[in-house]
Parts: structure tokens; C-alpha cells; sequence
């Protein structure tokens, strides 16, 4: 006999006694999941509460190493992204300077109110404004994980307190000069066309605005966006605030015997195909050097050969300087006064919001250029109340004749008018 032992799991009976089946294994019923919209067909099963497990494996969720590299390259223009890494330094900073430390990705709703706070009474002194205060919180906003981001109320309302303040007190936004065709004009004549750095900038000038371009929209085009013809010319403007897929927004100018963007246009393509930079997918404006030859960069330069943004306004600035308008109707001249320029010329003209808008590259149905860009130099011309005669003029003799002759009693206001 063995001296294993082996043990089973049973009950003792009687002989007399029925064994019962043992019960079957209890199986979870699927839950369905049935509303007003679910359409099944013949045979067909409602979907369930939890989706069938998918089979996903480790590999379903890793990126190769050029994956992680491209994702970690900026999504935004290289003006924006600085923009955002400045704003999110200064607040990580004010972070780590706290006692204690706070945490800043992610950040609590404490330390983002916190933290705006501090810069609304730093704007109260005189640093920022409104506008800049609410950009760099919500750049800091939009940085944190999607599903840790702080509650911005408490945040946002003293924002508006703070907004409502600043305006009662005399605040002004600061808005570029209105560059209307006669000062467009006055600094395009500052510029020596007999020069290549002369042919660029009058170009850059003509295009601002007559296709009311934004900086960073000349800075990105390249070759291919420009076609000349005999009487206008054919843009196309790869990207924008309102078009930021890329899939570009093509517009057809005609030439102006002012603006003469056709010959201004001709004679730059010149200089490109003399300087070797005529393909058409390099820079249609790339940066020159004081004798007006290409400029060489480091072959990593994020921009490659086009010129920065930021150097379009600097020139700009320069040769409306030059001309005598640094500054218009008390603000100062940017690149992106002759796109508020061109807006309110053609608003004057009795150009539709509809047109200008697709001119201008806004959103259907915004009313953005006419709050933001409409702009007439002076007190401007739109004055409602003019259309009302003059009391005790003309019209108003001749309304007073009508009433008489029709048996009319005066307006009350004429009885007993003291002079």
C-alpha cells in the first residue's frame, strides 16, 4: 500500500439517497444598451454596455523613435512656440521660488489662480495689460494635461474686474497705425528700388497690402505661392490663423497703377533667379545681408533661409521712419497697419464685411474687421446722427410748411421756443 494518500473532495451518502446535478456555471449576461437612435437590422444584436476586448498587445501602444522625435517638434510657428516656452519658464520659475516649492505641470486651480493673481497686481503696477495677462494664462492653461487642467473661473473673473477697472481708468489697447493707401504709398517711395534689399522690401510692402497679409504669412511663402501675370498677380496664402491645416487660401490681385505689384513683382523673382534661389519651394522673401546677397545660416536653422517675422516689422518700422511716419494718428507703424490699412480703405469704398472678410482671411460671419480693423484716420466719417436736420434749418422750415399746409399742429417743442 502506498503512502500517498490521495484526497477528494466528497460528500457521504446514504444508498437510499439521489445525488442532485451539480448547477451549471453561471455565465454574466451581456447588457445591452438601447436609445432612441440605435437601428438594427434582421438577426442583429443591440451594442453592448462594454465593447468587446479589442486583443490590443504591447506593441499596440509604442512609438518608434522617429515617432517621439517628430511629436516632440514644435506644432506652432517658431514666433508662437517661443512665445509658449517663454510664458511657461516665467510661471515655472515663480513655481520653484514659492516657499514652499509648488508644483507647475500639473499645476492646482490653487497655484494657476495664485499665479495669475500675482500678475494682475504686477499689471496694476503698470507692467502688463488685460490682454497680455489673459494670452499668458491661457497659454499656461493649455499646457497642462487635458484631464488636470485647473478651473479658470475664479482666475478669469478677477481678470474681468481687473479689465473693467483698466478701461475706466483710461486703458487702451494697443492697436497698430492705419496704413491707408496715401502713407502705403508715402513709405513705399523711401525705398531704393535700384537695390535688391530695396526690390524685396517694396514688394513685401505692395503684398501687406493690397492681400492684407499678416508677417508671419509673407515670412512663410515660398516661390511656388506667386504667379505674375501681364495684369495681376496670383497668390496663395499657405496658412493662416484661419486656415491652420494648411490647405491654403489662393487669391487673385489685380495690378494698380499705384501699388504696381506686377512690375514690383517681376523685378524681385529677377533677383532671385540671379541670386540662384528662383525654386520653387525655397523662401519668396529670404534674408539678405547688407550688400543684398543671400545670408548663410547653420544648416539646423529651424526657419532655414526665410526671413524671420520679426525682421519683416523691423523693416517696416525703418522705412516708415524714413518717410516721416513712424507713427500715425498717435500709434506707431507695424507691418500690420497696411492689413488694418487695406481694411479700411476698402470699408470706406462700401466693400461688403462678406468680401472683406474673405480678402482678409477672417471667419465667415466675424465681425473682426470691422471692431478691430476699421480704423479711419481722425474722428473718422461714420457719424449716424449727421443724417438728422439741423433744428431750425431748411429741412426743418420745410417739415414746418408741410404741417401747416396739411392742418398740422406744430411738435410741442416749437411752442414757446425761447432762443
Amino acid at each position: 500500500m502506498s503512502d500517498e494518500t490521495e484526497i477528494i473532495d466528497a460528500e457521504l451518502v446514504e444508498d437510499s439517497e439521489t445525488l442532485l446535478p451539480a448547477p451549471p456555471e453561471q455565465v454574466p449576461r451581456p447588457r445591452f444598451v438601447v436609445n432612441q437612435h440605435t437601428m438594427l437590422g434582421p438577426g442583429e444584436l443591440p451594442p453592448t454596455a462594454e465593447p468587446a476586448d479589442p486583443g490590443w498587445t504591447d506593441a499596440d501602444f509604442r512609438l518608434s523613435p522617429e515617432d517621439v522625435e517628430d511629436l516632440n517638434q514644435p506644432d506652432v510657428a517658431d514666433n508662437t512656440d517661443r512665445n509658449r516656452r517663454s510664458t511657461l519658464g516665467r510661471f515655472r520659475q515663480w513655481c520653484a521660488e514659492q516657499k514652499p516649492p509648488l508644483i507647475a505641470d500639473p499645476c492646482t486651480t490653487s497655484t494657476y489662480t495664485r499665479y495669475g493673481l500675482h500678475l494682475i497686481r504686477q499689471g496694476r503696477a503698470g507692467e502688463y495689460k488685460p490682454d497680455s495677462v489673459g494670452k499668458y494664462m491661457s497659454r499656461i492653461w493649455n499646457e497642462q494635461p487635458k484631464n488636470l487642467r485647473p478651473d479658470r473661473d475664479p482666475f478669469l473673473g478677477q481678470l474681468r474686474t481687473w479689465r473693467r477697472e483698466w478701461a475706466k481708468a483710461g486703458g487702451e489697447v494697443d492697436r497698430a497705425a492705419t496704413a491707408t493707401i496715401g502713407y502705403t504709398l508715402r513709405i513705399l517711395g523711401t525705398v531704393d528700388e535700384s537695390t535688391n534689399i530695396g526690390k524685396r522690401d517694396a514688394l513685401l510692402i505692395a503684398l501687406a497690402y493690397s492681400n492684407l497679409h499678416r508677417e508671419m504669412e509673407l515670412a512663410d511663402m515660398l516661390v511656388m505661392h506667386l504667379r505674375v501675370l501681364d495684369d495681376q498677380i496670383r497668390i496663395v496664402t499657405a496658412a493662416s490663423k484661419t486656415d491652420q491645416a494648411g490647405v491654403g487660401v489662393p487669391n487673385t490681385i489685380r495690378d494698380r497703377a499705384d501699388l504696381q505689384q506686377v512690375r514690383r513683382a517681376r523685378a524681385w523673382l529677377a533677383v532671385l533667379r540671379d541670386l540662384g534661389a528662383d525654386g520653387r519651394r525655397q523662401p519668396l522673401f529670404p534674408s539678405l545681408s547688407s550688400t543684398g546677397h543671400l545670408r548663410r545660416y547653420p544648416d539646423d536653422r529651424k526657419r532655414g533661409n526665410r526671413m524671420r517675422p520679426g525682421t519683416i516689422n523691423e523693416r517696416v518700422q525703418l522705412l516708415a521712419q524714413r518717410a516721416g511716419v513712424a507713427y500715425i494718428d498717435g500709434r506707431k507703424v507695424t507691418s500690420h497697419s497696411f492689413r488694418r490699412g487695406a481694411n479700411t480703405d476698402m470699408k470706406a469704398a462700401g466693400v461688403s464685411l462678406t468680401e472683406r472678410n474673405i480678402a482678409g482671411r477672417w471667419k465667415p460671419g466675424s465681425f473682426t474687421a470691422d471692431t478691430h480693423y476699421d480704423n479711419p484716420i481722425g474722428a473718422g466719417t461714420n457719424d449716424p446722427l449727421a443724417q438728422v436736420p439741423l433744428y431750425g434749418g431748411p429741412a426743418h422750415a420745410a417739415v414746418a410748411a408741410a404741417r401747416a399746409a396739411a392742418g398740422q399742429q406744430p411738435p410741442v417743442e416749437d411752442e414757446g421756443e425761447q432762443p
